[in-house]
């Protein structure tokens, strides 16, 4: 069934990175599931669904702001399925905050997993495909707030402008070992993580929860809210080979709400 690629995603655990692994298990790739520590139980359900695919599966704890810890996610799959062919840094924090109360460490917690989280993953990756010489797919977690920054998320915009750029450097500087590196920029996707977030939003502004939900669809042209399967398509064909020829690209997937 499977093309014998090998696959890993972050923040695997639930929502768009549940939904791209069990997309690239559907694919065929054999996939390993990272989130972390505490969502161990969840890590291993994914695990079984994409067992089910015909694949094989590892779910490994990994926290991505910690450069030995992502080290160690790439080696054990290494070691357990036999190589890296497509890293997916899913895995990212969002908190509403207005910047005239950003905290220097809310600053640096945002950046630590969303910036810095992805630079090791993308650096982990690029190391274990050079040394395997045969290329490979490094994919990122942007946002259309990587594109268009909004009022009370600054510094997780900030963090996914970051994400856009080391997207096109990495693509630049690794192009030469047949790496293709490419995000995706996902818009409003209803997953537990934008439940959270809606909360606080109408903690901090008022009204009632879901507000924030009902008063975003009419702006969306194609009149709904983003389902993660809608990202998982997506990084399905960045994964592919249809994307060979496609490099250092940062791709809107929001139902329309921003041209560009």
């Amino acid at each position: 069934m499977g093309d014998n690629r090998v696959a890993i995603v972050t923040g695997a655990a639930g929502g768009i990175g549940r939904a791209i692994a069990r997309r690239l298990a559907r694919d065929g790739l054999h996939v390993t599931v990272s989130d972390l520590e505490s969502k161990q139980r969840q890590l291993d359900q994914i695990a079984g669904e994409i067992a089910e695919f015909g694949v094989r599966s590892h779910a490994v704890t990994a926290d991505v702001s910690d450069a030995d810890s992502v080290g160690r996610m790439v080696t054990t799959t290494v070691d357990e399925l036999g190589g890296l062919d497509v890293m997916v840094a899913n895995a990212g924090i969002v908190t509403p905050v207005p910047l005239l109360d950003l905290s220097t460490q809310e600053w640096d917690r945002v950046m630590s997993v969303n910036a810095r989280g992805t630079l090791l993953c993308y650096q982990a990756a690029a190391r274990q495909l050079i040394r395997q010489g045969r290329g490979g797919k490094i994919i990122g977690a942007a946002s259309v707030a990587a594109h268009q920054s909004s009022a009370l998320v600054g510094h997780y915009s900030a963090s996914k402008f970051a994400v856009r750029s080391l997207t096109q450097a990495a693509a630049l500087e690794w192009a030469e070992h047949g790496i293709t590196v490419n995000a995706y920029s996902p818009g409003l996707v209803h997953t537990t993580m934008w439940d959270d977030l809606d909360e606080e939003i109408v903690s901090l502004q008022g009204g009632e929860p879901g507000d924030v939900i009902r008063s975003a669809v009419p702006e969306i042209p194609l009149g709904r809210v983003q389902r993660p399967e809608d990202v998982a398509g997506l990084v399905s064909y960045l994964a592919s080979h249809d994307a060979d020829y496609m490099t250092g690209q940062s791709v809107i997937i929001d139902g329309g709400m921003l041209l560009g």
